[in-house]
């Protein structure tokens, strides 16, 4: 997949584990999609703000002023990430910080799937989205699975934050027991 279309592919999982979460039968079954959500975002969130938001700054005319818009809502849907990782299983205030969350990831979604990845494949070659697509496979490997609301959103300190907290995030998940994808 190039880039643009592991981006949307992402975007097809977390839609797919928000009905997961909504038809799950049980609050073991319901805590197993949150910290499945928790990974997918973070991850997802963690890779478009190291590799496309800078590149997407780069190339796209206006690309500044609308990462920078992109960068707020990661902030507030990782607040949102933050508060369902701490709850426990069973906890009656999962349901509407999902409820929170899907609506702020349905709106992120339809800003870069309208309007930012579209000027984005038109602004890049495919062989280089092609290129990229592969770093992102690779990059998802070593990627924080955890949401971080206040780390560096800019380079350099974003990459140095992403790389330790990824390694953190991910010695946590073994020792937890959490999913992994």
């Amino acid at each position: 997949m190039d880039a643009i279309e592991l981006l949307m592919h992402d975007h097809r999982v977390v839609e797919q584990l928000f009905r997961d979460y909504r038809t799950a039968a049980s609050g073991a079954q319901q805590r197993a999609v949150i910290e499945t959500l928790v990974l997918e975002l973070a991850e997802h969130g963690a890779l478009e703000e190291f590799m496309i938001y800078p590149l997407a700054e780069r190339v796209l005319p206006g690309g500044e002023r609308e990462i920078h818009a992109c960068l707020a809502e990661h902030r507030e849907a990782k607040k949102t990430l933050l508060a369902l990782d701490k709850l426990s299983e069973g906890d009656e205030r999962a349901g509407p910080l999902v409820e929170r969350l899907r609506q702020e990831i349905e709106e992120h979604v339809r800003g870069e799937e309208g309007s930012l990845l579209p000027r984005l494949r038109a602004a890049v070659s495919q062989k280089d989205l092609d290129e990229l697509g592969q770093l992102l496979q690779q990059a998802k490997q070593t990627a924080p699975t955890r949401p971080h609301p206040h780390a560096p959103v800019e380079p350099p300190a974003s990459a140095d934050t992403g790389t330790v907290a990824g390694a953190y995030d991910r010695l946590r998940d073994r020792l937890q027991g959490r999913p992994s994808t």
